[in-house]
């Protein structure tokens, strides 16, 4: 096998950095795994060749600029790898990464702006500048509906606005708790903004990353890289009103997040908590159950591993299908779904990467089994 076809890793390239003594190293592995992590916010798979790339550069054997050359190389010569959104995920990991590894920083509208433009150069035609149309996105976490987001018009003007408060904001004497508050506040507002078409959350995640070590703060640790879906739905739950179904905007669980990623707590951070029915129904799915003895499909876990409702339900509907012991690809997966080849490759990418299959060698590329270990 190529390394162009290296497949989809269920476990974590960098656990073992965690540990690691070098503090380069580690602090290199931080960069790195919180980029990679951060693509889950737009659904979004990095490929091997790039961790790979990463690994050689946390070891020293690269710089950082050397492999975002090799990534970009790599794109230049593999169309096929191209056409698919990991050319975006392994782009945009690897400028994240230089980006949180530099020492500069400015508190202002124009480093915000510069951030998106840097990770979206050539990616996306508007990287870089504010949007002029307004948006709406349905949201899992609000059952289908969307966040009112900042108007089109008025986008320059609120963003000013917000930075010199910020700006003016005065921290001296504040407790850690009060400290949390008001940093849970500013960046659930700046992400409510939606200045730019696509990519706001992973432009304000790593602004908010920058803005912290400038203030301070040493976070170099895994809470983005394993939660990047549960900090953007905290910002959706702080930025969300229905006062006829008594529920009221919230930075509670974005608070949670930054008490573990400030504080070092370990406050579970779990998605169906968020969710505006107050509790997720489990659909009935009796029939489709095989007989594996204790081991049973839970919507609940895979919403929590970051799947949405339907993401979910297709992958109750192949684990009914194929159990725990059969092995099925792309082709099996989209008869039984329904689903078209680019949609059904994309589910199978979520579902690994999330641990729920696990990939099979020797039977072919693009064969899966469902992973014990995810429903023990």
């Amino acid at each position: 096998m190529s390394e162009k076809e290296t497949p989809i890793e269920s476990h974590d390239p960098f656990e073992e950095y965690q540990r690691e003594a070098d503090p380069t190293k580690r602090e290199r592995s931080y960069a790195w795994h919180t980029a990679i992590g951060l693509q889950a916010v737009d659904g979004l798979e990095t490929s091997g060749y790039l961790k790979e790339t990463a690994v050689r550069n946390i070891e020293g054997e690269i710089t950082i600029s050397e492999a975002q050359a090799l990534i970009e190389s790599y794109y230049k010569t593999d169309r096929k790898q191209a056409e698919s959104r990991t050319e975006e995920a392994d782009k945009v990991s690897s400028r994240i990464t230089a980006i949180i590894a530099e020492k500069g920083f400015t508190f202002s509208v124009a480093q915000y702006l510069s951030i998106h433009q840097r990770l979206f150069k050539g990616i996306y035609k508007h990287a870089g500048k504010i949007r002029d149309y307004n948006i709406t996105k349905q949201e899992w976490v609000l059952d289908g509906d969307t966040v009112t987001y900042g108007n089109a018009l008025e986008l320059r003007a609120t963003l000013d606005y917000d930075f010199a408060e910020e700006k003016a904001f005065d921290y001296t004497g504040l407790s850690m708790e009060k400290v949390i508050h008001h940093l849970a506040h500013f960046v659930s507002r700046l992400w409510q903004i939606h200045v730019f078409g696509e990519g706001n959350t992973r432009t304000t995640a790593v602004f908010f990353i920058k803005y912290l070590q400038f203030l301070g703060f040493h976070v170099t640790n895994d809470i983005f890289a394993k939660n990047a879906w549960y900090f953007r739905n905290a910002m959706v739950r702080a930025n969300y009103n229905n006062l006829q179904k008594g529920i009221h905007e919230t930075t509670e669980f974005l608070e949670l997040f930054l008490r573990n990623l400030l504080l070092g707590e370990n406050n579970p951070l779990q998605n169906r908590t968020m969710h505006v029915s107050g509790m997720i129904k489990k659909p009935d799915i009796q029939s489709q159950e095989p007989d594996i003895g204790d081991q049973k499909p839970d919507i609940q876990k895979m919403m929590d591993a970051g799947l949405t409702r339907k993401t979910a339900t297709n992958a109750i509907t192949l684990f009914g299908q194929f159990g725990i012991q059969s092995v099925f690809g792309r082709t099996d997966a989209s008869a039984l779904l329904g689903l078209s080849d680019s949609a059904t490759s994309d589910l199978l990418k979520k579902l690994a990467i999330v641990g729920i299959t696990e990939s099979v060698s020797g039977l072919g590329k693009g064969k899966y089994r469902f992973n014990p270990a995810f429903f023990k």
